[in-house]
């Protein structure tokens, strides 16, 4: 609250230091809702919609995810329009709060599709998950990682990921879905912990949980603290390098090694 002279102003969002915002899958609530859960005090999120043809009505999914709607997700004219009305808006930077597309396209082609969006961006710095997953576990000196990806990611998906990580010179010593329930609306912390714990191989020194939409940064303090290595997941991985992105030097709390860079 604000006191102004003996009047009190209840706070309304416009004080905010940096704003940021995402792209997401058009029934897809995961990634801006937990990219606000960590934004500091004075960060914002905001979100544009883009049609993904793998998603229905209220959030519904097929028990995995077909290659063909993630593919069209990054092709024009939807992505670029969402894009381009989003970065007219006064924003620091804008993420792509979509992991599967990096998967499928590599990450040249991910680094092309960068490339075409900033032509819409309006001077807006444009960020991928993949590529801050990958910049993140390098500031972190990690060389041997363990992908985890959601139950709705088949094992083509899951595989085309871990050879996304191996062309970025990772070796990647374990990778699968968690085999948890296929909706995100059913996964919760203590399974995702418990899944990831009891699978992370011995000899991997870093974790990375991809899929924005999976349920996963609230267990990511947890894990480092009991199996002593950094986890980054795709959220967090996206926060990290935006917010660098948009100048701001704001450190969420409580979600990880990455942030104490």
């Amino acid at each position: 609250m604000v006191s102004n002279g003996g009047a009190v102003w209840q706070p309304d969002g416009w004080d905010a230091r940096t704003r940021i915002g995402v792209l997401t899958p058009h029934a897809d609530l995961g990634p801006e809702s937990e990219l606000q859960a960590m934004a500091p005090s004075g960060v914002r999120i905001h979100a544009a919609r883009v049609p993904f043809g793998a998603m229905a009505s209220g959030g519904a999914m097929s028990r995995t995810i077909p290659l063909a709607p993630v593919e069209a997700f990054v092709r024009p004219p939807h992505i670029d329009e969402a894009l381009a009305l989003l970065a007219a808006a006064p924003l620091g930077a804008i993420g792509i709060g979509f992991t599967s597309a990096g998967y499928v396209v590599g990450a040249a082609g991910e680094r092309k599709l960068i490339e075409r969006l900033h032509e819409r961006g309006s001077g807006v710095p444009i960020i991928s998950t993949c590529a801050s997953a990958v910049e993140g576990l390098r500031e972190l000196k990690a060389e041997r990682i363990a992908l985890f990806d959601p139950p709705w990611f088949d094992a083509e998906l899951n595989r085309l990921g871990a050879e996304y990580f191996g062309s970025q010179g990772f070796e990647v010593r374990y990778h699968a879905p968690c085999g948890l329930p296929s909706r995100q609306q059913s996964i919760n912390p203590a399974e995702l912990y418990r899944w990831i714990r009891d699978h992370t191989p011995a000899e991997a020194d870093a974790i990375f949980v991809g899929g924005n939409g999976f349920r996963a940064v609230g267990v990511i303090a947890a894990l480092e603290e009991d199996l002593g290595r950094p986890v980054l997941t795709a959220n967090q991985a996206l926060l990290w390098t935006t917010l660098r992105a948009a100048g701001s030097h704001a450190k969420p709390a409580g979600y990880g090694a990455l942030f104490a860079l």
